[in-house]
């Protein structure tokens, strides 16, 4: 694992006029649950198919129709919980949290309030190298989403699209542990990765099937150290909750705007109100929604159509036996296993796919040489094209073959870019594209060794001026290099010429 002796970050500090302020950010996640059914239904949780195709009758709320609960949704909020090293709860229950929407056609969402599935747990959020922060998480419930409204098909009218009613969502509450706009995006991107890596949720942030309400307070220095102590939330100042943010930049920036907001309004003497508000893109502001409810607002009392949740220990324990290995242990593995540095870890472990394809490149080899390769060449290549991993020309297969023909010296780095260029563009087998393309490297030492001699005699001041600075021995490498066209082996022309010099 990782050591976990990090330096904790400072908090966000802004100068008021009448002095500092620092941030206090608690977040609750919404993370759809990667389901092919609903959570109390058998409908399909399809993407994109037609507005109200996916809805089966208990969606829709039709009279008679009773929720079953979906065990592959209740399974994959253990595996969540679990990933987030957090208390699974035996039993569990659900509630019905009763508000008006209408996209909402029970007038109730199921949710779970008083008895969830998952407790404590925590997030470990690296900020840089060894600096991050740990955000505690309060609790894990499993609830039903809505459904979308659409207002921008007609004029006068508004419509209802079902489809996604019902849907299972795991709400993850964070506590008030999160101190700047930074942070609060490192967050929800850490915790996209972990649930990526558990196959719970697919992260997906412009489809909303991972989205965040950030509840955002200032107060003075040391008040936030006081709740600390006490637990009393009443030091952290009133917050404001930010509705449906699917962006990390986005994030920051309504962040950064509520903060100042509120400074401004306690600064001339004026009471934050409690409330929702959302952030406009647009105008880079935060607007009013609604003032913020509170549990009694809702009139919670346990669902009358689902008996409690019970799972057994045993499950529980076979769901931990298959869990995956998580991006800290990977990261930390490929540390210590490939000599990688914490930067090239982090950049391979960002997504799992590029972490297998990494691992499939790297075994048997080099591992630094396979990072330099696939962070620099292949991603650079991707990000230019707008690509992701999946969807690489270069198979993990061609590039560990091209590795082998430059760990064998039979081609050159030279040879080796034009290589990757060729297998991009047209494919094939590195091996067989080399031979027939006449990519390989001189090894004849004495072919070498006469062009450098040849070089030597004609350049007399040139050998005078390179035993002076050693650094000037490299024109001899670079013309050794031109006279061969690319193809000797620069570390062997390196050596001769260090030799011939007397260097």
């Amino acid at each position: 694992m990782l050591d976990l002796a990090y330096e904790t970050p400072k908090p966000k500090v802004i100068a008021g006029a009448t002095g500092d302020w620092e941030l206090v950010i608690g977040m609750e996640i919404h993370a759809q649950v990667a389901s092919n059914a609903k959570l109390f239904s058998g409908a399909s949780t399809q993407v994109g198919a037609e507005p109200n195709s996916n809805v089966a009758f208990v969606d829709a709320a039709m009279p008679g129709m009773l929720p079953v609960i979906n065990d592959f949704c209740v399974e994959q909020a253990v595996r969540s919980g679990l990933g987030l090293k957090a208390q699974i709860n035996l039993t569990s229950a659900f509630d019905r949290k009763n508000y008006f929407y209408p996209d909402l056609p029970q007038g109730y969402q199921i949710s779970q309030l008083y008895h969830p599935i998952v407790g404590e747990g925590e997030v470990l959020v690296e900020m840089s190298p060894g600096i991050a922060r740990l955000v505690r998480i309060e609790r894990i419930h499993l609830e039903q989403d809505a459904g979308k409204s659409i207002h921008d098909m007609d004029p006068t009218m508004s419509f209802v699209d079902f489809n996604r009613t019902g849907v299972a969502l795991m709400e993850i509450v964070s506590r008030p542990d999160i101190r700047g706009p930074e942070e609060a995006a490192a967050y929800v991107a850490k915790l996209r990765q972990i649930l990526r890596y558990l196959g719970t949720c697919d992260g997906n942030m412009q489809n909303g099937n991972l989205r965040a309400d950030v509840n955002v307070s200032v107060c003075r220095p040391g008040a936030y150290e006081r709740y600390q102590a006490t637990q009393d939330f009443g030091h952290l100042g009133t917050r404001c909750e930010i509705k449906n943010m699917n962006s990390l930049r986005f994030i920051q920036a309504a962040i950064e705007y509520e903060a100042r907001r509120q400074i401004a309004i306690l600064e001339d003497g004026g009471k934050v109100d409690q409330e929702t508000r959302l952030y406009d893109p647009d105008k880079g502001e935060t607007r009013s929604m609604r003032s913020k409810e509170e549990a009694h607002d809702y009139r919670y009392f346990p669902c009358p159509d689902l008996l409690p949740l019970e799972i057994e220990q045993a499950w529980v324990n076979d769901i931990a036996a298959r869990m995956p290995e998580l991006p800290d242990a990977k990261k930390a593995r490929f540390m210590a296993d490939f000599g990688l540095t914490d930067y090239d870890a982090n950049v391979l472990t960002a997504e799992l796919e590029a972490a297998s394809f990494f691992e499939s490149v790297a075994k048997g080899r080099d591992g630094k040489q396979a990072a330099n390769w696939i962070i620099n060449e292949l991603f650079g290549r991707l990000n230019k094209e707008g690509r992701a991993i999946s969807e690489t020309p270069v198979s993990a297969a061609q590039l560990g073959g091209m590795l082998d023909l430059l760990a064998k010296g039979e081609i050159t780095g030279k040879m080796a870019k034009d290589l990757f260029e060729i297998l991009w563009t047209e494919g094939g087998d590195p091996a067989e594209v080399a031979a027939s393309r006449g990519m390989k490297a001189v090894t004849d030492t004495g072919a070498i060794e006469r062009a450098l001699d040849d070089l030597i005699a004609a350049n007399p001041d040139q050998v005078e001026k390179a035993k002076v600075n050693a650094k000037l021995a490299g024109w001899f490498t670079g013309q050794v290099l031109k006279a061969t066209g690319g193809k000797a082996n620069p570390a062997v022309v390196n050596a001769m010429v260090a030799q011939k010099l007397g260097l």
